[in-house]
């Protein structure tokens, strides 16, 4: 791939024309060095997505084609079928998350791509929002030196178009994956609780407690039954905490306090008080845009930040993780 050059447009193609299908096809057919060759949906294009690009029932006609890769963007369930078929026919592909329905599917989807040499990736799209992009490079400055907790909220309406997987698999995938990348440790033991409230087969509401291979405490708070839509990442460490609004994209920084404490009974306390809060001016473009010109770059052989296939399947394996450990009422461990 390393050949394409911007006189010679990576051939790019899209299957899965739902809510988040459509944004694929508008970022695609206006990033630069990429032409949207077609895309692909057995049900149509009742938004016309496409707005001109060819439309095909199947994968197998979209690679007919002649695409460079191929953003997947149909439910979950198909992942495994689409992802080999793409493999087997030599195309790159950006996967939606998860990467597929469990764990041995995401396994041989991986498997078949790392194979084959091909680029592989999943839409982690968190790892592309500014406010955590730049909270992650805080941290990699040392800015709250060391790490005590990282905790997650997201939470809002049940988003109807989800019919084949849980709030787990869905929602919380993507806390697992950004609580890694931001931190740069993997998960070692996850405790979850879910309900069922809502007369779905799959879980809506899920608490998570884990544990980081440096022993960094998370929590993860998880539904689809809040009237109020909520996207929340708080850090803290010895010197404060830093917290990320994705849904409004802002930065926090809350600096512990240093004042002394004069009440006798407690100066012995190694406490925090209030300190100063700095709200951060950070660049805002859009996630998906900056995701897909990762991929791009990635396929043109720069140093690109892509959330890889064996990145995406880790995250399976603690999504599974984190459904044991509520059916069990037990503790899980992560094995690597």
């Amino acid at each position: 791939m390393s050949e394409n050059s911007p006189a010679t447009p990576l051939r790019a193609g899209l299957i899965g024309l739902g809510m988040m299908g459509r944004h694929h096809a508008r970022v695609l057919r206006r990033l630069a060095g990429v032409e949207l060759m077609g895309v692909a949906d057995p049900l149509g294009d009742a938004h016309d997505a496409a707005q001109g690009v060819p439309l095909y029932n199947s994968v197998e006609e979209l690679i007919d084609v002649g695409i460079d890769y191929c953003v997947v963007a149909a439910p979950t369930a198909y992942h495994e079928k689409l992802g080999l078929t793409l493999a087997a026919a030599g195309v790159h592909a950006l996967v939606e998350k998860p990467l597929a329905q469990d764990v041995e599917s995401s396994r041989r989807v991986a498997d078949a791509f790392e194979s084959a040499g091909l680029v592989g990736a999943v839409g982690h799209i968190e790892r592309y929002n500014p406010a955590l992009q730049a909270l992650r490079a805080r941290l990699a400055d040392g800015q709250l030196g060391n790490i005590y907790q990282v905790v997650t909220r997201r939470q809002g309406p049940f988003p109807n178009r989800i019919s084949d997987v849980g709030v787990v698999k869905d929602l919380a995938t993507h806390d697992i994956d950004l609580t890694a990348w931001v931190t740069g440790q993997p998960y070692r033991s996850v405790a979850a609780r879910t309900a069922y409230k809502s007369g779905r087969d799959f879980e809506d509401l899920v608490a998570v407690v884990g544990q980081l291979d440096d022993g960094t405490i998370t929590n993860h708070l998880v539904n689809w039954l809040s009237p109020m839509k909520e996207r929340v990442t708080i850090v803290t460490g010895e010197r404060g905490a830093l917290i990320a609004d994705t849904l409004n994209v802002d930065l926090t920084f809350h600096k512990n306090g240093e004042l002394a404490t004069e009440w006798e009974a407690i100066s012995n306390f190694r406490g925090v008080s209030e300190g100063d809060m700095i709200r951060y001016a950070i660049p805002k473009p859009e996630p998906l845009q900056t995701e897909h010109e990762a991929f791009r770059d990635a396929l043109l052989g720069k140093e690109s930040d892509i959330v890889t296939m064996r990145q995406g399947l880790v995250n399976v394996v603690v999504a599974q993780a984190i459904i044991d450990s509520a059916e069990k009422g037990a503790t899980v461990a992560i094995g690597n």
